[in-house]
């Protein structure tokens, strides 16, 4: 029987979908399971209940059943709805809570709906913490169906962190956006750690970044991950620069382009994780190649070349009618 609080089925017992069931656990709410990986040991203290395959949900879960998805955004999520569109019934209710693209979930939803199964995309944000302890979710959907999960994302979410952002699609739309805020802000947070770490005298950058935590303009989640970073690794010299990411945002670059919606932060910080990943860095070599073909400068570093440039000015810049 479902606790008083509720209860649903959860596809991906990983960092996301793992620990929002826990969450829910501890919420009072009973959580059936199922991964295609080994489940963790940590499941064990809990009472989740884990099933073997996709049918078993359906024999544990009450009508009309929510099942919420944690899996890679792409073609296993078209596969495991196929699956779970087989086995359950009409009116039930499956949630995808990956990073999938917005048009790959309005093309979902209307399958699911032709088979009599309701969908929801479902943006989510804020980590592994705020899978544990508190999730921004963004639902996507008809009114009807997302009405019969709201009061269990209310719960799951922070204070405050539940929008139903509109119809089919909006979901998955609306967290596509939020990623890329999201790196547009990383971009700007790194540029200013660069600053930093070259100003013309040695900076405590770890307190520096402790005091733009408190009261400041800038201060944020990001910030304080910032400095318990900074401080873990001793300063900066020990991370790889090499940057990887999923994807997502080159979507909605290319989404933006389609728009003509202009968003040149959110694309320059697409080209610059781009560009941390160039270990051979040919572009930097074809330009030096031009630049020797044109001015006759030096391959490699050259010291006058770099003490024209710290000295090749002589003034500062005034405005103009200044004097």
């Amino acid at each position: 029987m479902a606790s008083q609080m509720g209860e649903f089925g959860m596809i991906g017992l990983g960092r996301m979908g793992g620990n929002i069931a826990i969450h829910a656990m501890e919420k009072g709410m009973r959580v059936v399971g199922f991964d295609r990986g080994k489940v963790s040991d940590e499941f064990l203290k809990t009472p989740l209940v884990v099933v073997q395959d996709l049918a078993d949900l359906k024999k544990e879960l009450q009508s009309p059943r929510s099942i919420f998805l944690y899996v890679p955004a792409g073609p296993v999520v078209d596969s495991l709805l196929d699956e779970l569109a087989s086995v359950l019934d009409e009116g039930d209710l499956l949630i995808d809570g990956g990073n999938s693209y917005w048009g790959d979930s309005i093309r979902r939803h209307a399958r699911m709906r032709e088979k009599g199964i309701r969908f929801i995309d479902l943006g989510t944000s804020g980590g592994i913490e705020g899978a544990r302890h508190g999730a921004c979710f963004m639902a996507g959907g008809e009114k009807d169906a997302v009405a019969l999960i709201e009061p269990m994302l209310l719960d799951l979410a922070v204070p405050g962190g539940y929008v139903h952002a509109g119809p089919p699609g909006a979901g998955h739309f609306t967290k596509l956006v939020h990623n890329g805020i999201e790196f547009g802000m990383l971009q700007a947070i790194g540029e200013g750690i660069d600053l930093l770490e070259h100003y013309r005298d040695k900076l405590d950058v770890a307190e520096i970044l402790r005091c733009y935590r408190h009261g400041s303009v800038i201060r944020s989640w990001l910030i304080d991950l910032m400095e318990e970073a900074y401080r873990a690794e001793g300063g900066l010299e020990n991370v790889p620069p090499y940057v990887d990411d999923t994807g997502e945002v080159n979507w909605l670059v290319d989404d933006a382009m389609r728009m003509e919606v202009p968003v040149p932060v959110i694309a320059q910080s697409v080209m610059q994780l781009f560009l941390s990943r160039d270990g051979k860095k040919y572009w930097s070599r074809a330009i030096a190649m031009m630049r020797h073909g044109f001015g006759g400068h030096r391959y490699g570093s050259d010291e006058a070349v770099k003490r024209e440039r710290r000295e090749g000015r002589v003034g500062d810049y005034l405005p103009e009618g200044s004097e």
